[in-house]
């Protein structure tokens, strides 16, 4: 066995030999040049970060989130509404106003306080796809439409662990919603997408102004420029806007957006007529950004689609990024 082994080793010399003469010719000795140098890797471009068709700000959108809350005297200060990406200035009876305030990619620990939907929410709510809706009821004859709408319908008794009453405010005025217990009840609500909305410099043009004020039959909206914040601050019927968790409330831009307003076929307890806020169509409006306003024109052809702004001579009317407020006020 050992002179066997002893006859394999010659072999393996052999092989070892011819192995690096081949290796010589096929690709040269050390000393024949030096070695081509290696490819430089091709530059890579690093990856978009994703911004919000909401504000325009960075961000990873997440699922739409609308809630309606109340503002009448006794119902303010509010909470969580400062963390709004976009809220609507809605008219409901006796002249007053409610907000519908819309959420993505932040949700506060609580919103409210938090009252019932109109006819009006459905349709204005078309443009966001199938997002989740919280609201404290309706009308009898409104809930089979809430129902049958393209929207998740999240009242306390579809999603009653996400509803806390505060005991040291006056009822009805005390409701309040946990956002991210009602987004439980609504996995699948679609995540926020291009609803017409355009962020970029501002148009040229516009006047300069300082205040502006839009009035319904029985509330007021003062929105005054702050240069050393680049904001709107927000006032209701004459007294400064604040929330309890986030202090004075403000808008980056403000969209005073004139509509029809027309009776609706359902009214409240007392017998006044709910209006109907109608949000699809062609109108004028007025854009408040960087202390100026600009006139602009709204178009939204179908339900389904979202509202674009431009200039009166048709070119996008670019919104500042930020949190923006839109006052549906009527026509005239």
């Amino acid at each position: 066995m050992a002179a066997a082994r002893r006859r394999k080793r010659p072999g393996a010399a052999v092989a070892a030999v011819l192995c690096a003469v081949m290796t010589a010719g096929l690709y040269g000795c050390a000393d024949s040049g030096p070695a081509e140098p290696a490819p430089t890797p091709a530059p890579t471009t690093p990856p978009q970060q994703e911004r919000s068709p909401f504000t325009g700000l960075p961000a990873r959108p997440g699922p739409v989130l609308a809630v309606k809350i109340d503002n009448v005297a006794p119902a303010r200060p509010h909470t969580g509404l400062g963390a709004a990406d976009l809220v609507y200035v809605e008219q409901v009876e006796a002249g007053q106003t409610r907000l519908l305030a819309v959420y993505s990619g932040e949700l506060p620990d609580r919103i409210g306080p938090v009252r019932s939907a109109r006819e009006s929410d459905i349709e204005l709510l078309r443009q966001f796809g199938r997002p989740a809706l919280a609201y404290s009821g309706s009308h009898s004859g409104l809930k089979p439409m809430l129902r049958a709408a393209p929207l998740y319908a999240l009242p306390p008794e579809a999603a009653g662990d996400a509803y806390v009453r505060d005991r040291r405010r006056p009822a009805p005025h005390n409701l309040y919603l946990l956002p991210s217990r009602v987004l439980e009840a609504a996995p699948k609500a679609e995540h926020a997408k291009d609803v017409g909305f355009r962020f970029g410099p501002a148009p040229e043009g516009g006047r300069s102004v300082n205040e502006h004020t839009v009035r319904f039959p029985a509330a007021r909206y003062t929105f005054t420029w702050s240069a050393a914040e680049r904001g709107w601050r927000v006032a209701m019927d004459g007294a400064p806007a604040r929330t309890t968790d986030g202090g004075p409330l403000q808008a980056t831009t403000v969209v005073v957006q004139h509509v029809t307003i027309r009776p609706s076929k359902f009214s409240d307890y007392l017998g006044s007529v709910s209006p109907y806020t109608e949000t699809v169509g062609t109108g004028t409006a007025v854009v408040l950004r960087d202390g100026r306003a600009h006139e602009a024109r709204w178009s939204r052809p179908t339900a389904e689609s979202g509202t674009a702004f431009t200039t009166p001579a048709g070119a996008p009317l670019n919104f500042a990024p930020g949190r923006t407020w839109f006052v549906l006020a009527p026509n005239g």
